[in-house]
């Protein structure tokens, strides 16, 4: 088995295409997406089109999981959520927080319990992410039978064995390469470069493997889109793949 899984688009239709682009070049007609598909100051309506059209298997993000909560309230002024016509918000609301994908692959968006945990890495008091000690990744795996676990969420590519030989893999994010969080500290996330990037499995005869895979593309419509919407730390990382 191959397929690859992105994560993470958050409306940014320029690296979608350009990730789509490159799994197709490789030969790789499986994908699975692992939420966060439209929140943010790009193109959500566009975005969703296209998700929509190429019938991914796909879960439920947190910020996913939010737009349909601010649905039900039947008052919106998020940019994001008024490009949306009911169709993409149906669609939303009909993706499942997590699955196994063949049987044998657990997806979620942010960890196993929950949609908004950061797993493989945490904010620290500095400000800075860095990587989770490993018996607080192995404690939100706990009672997930399967030997690959896929994430997202934090949009901080890794790849990590757990002592008990399943793999847990991070696929990054395809559109928003930089951020800043508040909860529980604030803090800055940079992937260091503006790439979109995505991840591939391969089931081999000694087990998983996995690579990353970082994918340029015009970046600048999709920078210049988010300054034009007020959203500068957005331009920033999009531009840099650093937040300034």
């Amino acid at each position: 088995m191959k397929f690859a899984a992105i994560a993470d688009i958050h409306g940014n239709l320029g690296a979608l295409e350009a990730v789509l682009a490159d799994i197709s070049a490789a030969g790789i007609t499986e994908i699975v997406n692992l939420g966060d598909h439209l929140s943010g100051p790009l193109d959500a309506r566009r975005t969703a089109d296209l998700l929509i059209d190429r019938g991914l298997v796909c879960i439920r993000g947190d910020q996913d999981r939010r737009l349909v909560e601010l649905d039900r309230t039947g008052s919106c002024q998020r940019r994001d959520y008024k490009q949306l016509d009911r169709k993409h918000l149906d669609w939303l609301a009909s993706l499942p927080p997590t699955m196994f994908y063949r049987d044998e692959v657990f997806l979620c968006h942010a960890s196993p319990r929950a949609d908004a945990t950061y797993w493989l890495d945490r904010p620290t008091d500095d400000g800075s992410v860095q990587r989770s000690p490993v018996p607080d990744m192995e404690a939100e795996a706990v009672g997930i039978a399967a030997s690959l676990i896929l994430c997202g969420h934090t949009h901080i590519p890794r790849v990590v064995r757990l002592r008990d030989g399943r793999l847990v893999v991070n696929a990054g994010s395809v559109g928003c390469s930089g951020y800043t969080g508040v909860e529980p500290v604030f803090h800055k996330v940079e992937a260091g470069t503006p790439d979109a990037c995505y991840a591939i499995l391969e089931r081999t005869r000694l087990g998983w493997s996995a690579t990353l895979r970082y994918v340029p593309y015009d970046r600048a419509p999709m920078a210049e889109l988010a300054r034009g919407n007020g959203s500068p730390v957005w331009a920033s990382a999009l531009a840099t793949g650093w937040v300034e």
